[in-house]
């Protein structure tokens, strides 16, 4: 789900021998997002078999912090406006490449279930966190869409990016953002048992996001156990950035950690290009802040 741009990777050692084996396990996605039907996959690398929506590039012509007339709830947002709000390679600094079937991504150090008995406050807690969990295996950190979606994703080495953008219910919205803010303190840290992977610690903590859209909320996600036998660690940094009824959320990271500077770079080209599209306008094929 990057390659830190100025961070210091962990030895690709490490990581080359975690590939081999079931980290990335592939399973079937419920659900649909901008027409692609995904299939179950057990393989570590990138499935490649349906095609991932592309578009060109984004301009800088509105404010990051500006939301257009056309953000209003209801979303208006179209397919075509979704699949042109995504974002490509030329916003992203270094060597990422999109991929196809993205939504095949599946990472089995998410599979497990939430420690109770870690809980001082019960089952509000548990909640909150199963919710983040499962969420980050089925990329559906704000919901379902209610309206028009499209997702794309990139990868780097070991590292993955997914990119979406939707239309929501305004109120359930509202309350997907208010839920993500509060996971810092409900689920700062907590135990994940079962599955292959044995008992794991998440820890949950919040980042910060360039000043875009009319909400925001970021999160960096560390999930400690083994694979196959090897002791692993799954960085993730969680970003979403609101815009009336609409909304694009990032996952970023990998086996190597999350560069929370892709991360930023991410959510401001691809702010700058929702404003543009609810605006009316077409993105300009060259990117901008992109050298």
């Amino acid at each position: 789900m990057t390659t830190p741009r100025p961070l210091t990777r962990p030895a690709r050692a490490l990581a080359a021998a975690l590939a081999v084996g079931t980290l990335f396990a592939a399973a079937a996605c419920s659900g649909s997002d901008g027409g692609v039907s995904p299939g179950a996959d057990t393989s570590s690398t990138v499935a490649e078999r349906g095609l991932a929506a592309q578009t060109t590039s984004p301009a800088a012509s509105t404010p990051a912090g500006e939301s257009p007339s056309g953000s209003a709830s209801p979303s208006d947002l179209s397919e075509e406006d979704a699949r042109n709000a995504l974002i490509t390679p030329a916003d992203l600094e270094d060597d990422w490449t999109q991929v196809r079937d993205p939504r095949e991504w599946r990472d089995s150090l998410l599979v497990g279930s939430v420690d109770v008995a870690a809980f001082v406050d019960g089952t509000s807690g548990t909640a909150d966190c199963r919710r983040l969990v499962d969420a980050l295996f089925d990329e559906t950190l704000l919901g379902r869409p209610t309206g028009a979606s499209a997702l794309t994703g990139f990868q780097e080495g070991d590292s993955r990016l997914l990119y979406q953008v939707a239309a929501y219910d305004k109120a359930e919205l509202d309350d997907s953002l208010q839920w993500l803010s509060r996971l810092p303190d409900t689920c700062d840290q907590f135990t994940l048992t079962g599955g292959d992977a044995g008992e794991r610690t998440v820890q949950v903590i919040e980042t910060s996001l360039p000043q875009a859209g009319d909400n925001r909320q970021g999160l960096t996600v560390t999930v400690k156990g083994e694979s196959n036998g090897v002791p692993a660690t799954l960085s993730l940094d969680v970003a979403a950035v609101q815009i009336g009824a609409d909304a694009i959320t990032v996952t970023n990271g990998g086996l190597e950690g999350a560069d929370h500077d892709t991360t930023s770079a991410a959510v401001e080209q691809g702010t700058q290009r929702l404003q543009e599209v609810l605006a009316g306008r077409t993105p300009s094929p060259t990117p901008s802040g992109i050298d």
